[in-house]
């Protein structure tokens, strides 16, 4: 995943899904070889020259300003996310800037924390990597202490493991944010081998992620809906917040939660209690 090949591809997928009919472009204006706009129309319409264009989408302009990236983001449509990620794959972080692994563990005050979480709570890495839960997270998704480290993983867990992921019925949506994420983390750390493994193996196994992913999907969410089949409780229908640790920023919380008085509120505080 370098760099300068994922800012190519990435480029490249958003033009493929803008019409060239509307952005003021005849769609049959001579032979079109692949869908959405040609490099020079995206040029004109960010006002710059064809090949400053073509040499940041080969990855070969290393000093493009801000102006340039917000020329070629408002041309695009980029949303929020999207425009984010193309100025971090613009100026790639430097290998040595890499402040490690994902696998560190939570500080000793998040760990009490999860304790006095009486909902389902994980603390996850930059790679979706499971790195301390409470009970009742234990309960609703799996003994994650039983795991092999490579498999306490949310991202394989959801799409790959042959017992929990048939638990997710929503299989296309729960690809679509796995890939969010992991696009955003693989902008950041382009060259992180564990990261590279991760996608490597949801790629070859999941179709679902291998769409999403080859589609460039980009999202950041920090809360949301997801549905489960739990072979104890049933199916539920849960919301889920997640949090950033300002002071850890490769770690976030993820909470499980419920209306009040719901079937899910009294399923979760059953499993709270073990």
């Amino acid at each position: 995943m370098a760099a300068h090949r994922e800012l190519g591809e990435f480029l490249r997928s958003r033009r493929a899904r803008i019409r060239p009919e509307d952005v003021g472009y005849a769609s049959g204006a001579g032979l079109r070889r692949v869908p959405g706009l040609r490099r020079e129309e995206l040029a004109h319409l960010a006002g710059v020259s064809v090949d400053y264009y073509v040499r940041l989408e080969q990855g070969r302009n290393h000093s493009v300003s801000d102006a340039v990236l917000d020329a070629v983001a408002e041309a695009l449509r980029l949303d929020a996310d999207e425009r984010e990620h193309l100025f971090r794959l613009a100026r790639p972080q430097k290998p040595q800037d890499d402040p490690g692994g994902s696998f560190d563990a939570p500080r000793p005050e998040v760990r009490q924390l999860l304790d006095w979480i009486t909902a389902p709570a994980l603390v996850l890495g930059r790679r979706m990597d499971v790195l301390a839960w409470n009970r009742a997270a234990s309960v609703l998704i799996t003994d994650f202490a039983e795991l092999p480290r490579d498999e306490r993983n949310l991202a394989y867990l959801h799409l790959l493991h042959p017992d929990i992921g048939p638990r997710y019925p929503d299989r296309d949506f729960i690809a679509r944010e796995v890939v969010g994420h992991l696009r955003i983390a693989s902008g950041r750390f382009p060259e992180d081998p564990e990261l590279c493994r991760l996608v490597d193996q949801l790629t070859k196994h999941s179709e679902e992620f291998k769409g999403h992913w080859e589609r460039h999907t980009v999202r950041t969410k920090s809360y949301g809906v997801k549905r489960v089949d739990h072979p104890e409780a049933g199916p539920l229908t849960l919301s889920y917040e997640i949090t950033h640790f300002p002071q850890d920023p490769d770690q976030t919380l993820l909470v499980y939660t419920a209306a009040p008085g719901s079937p899910e509120e009294k399923a979760l505080q059953a499993m709270a209690k073990g």
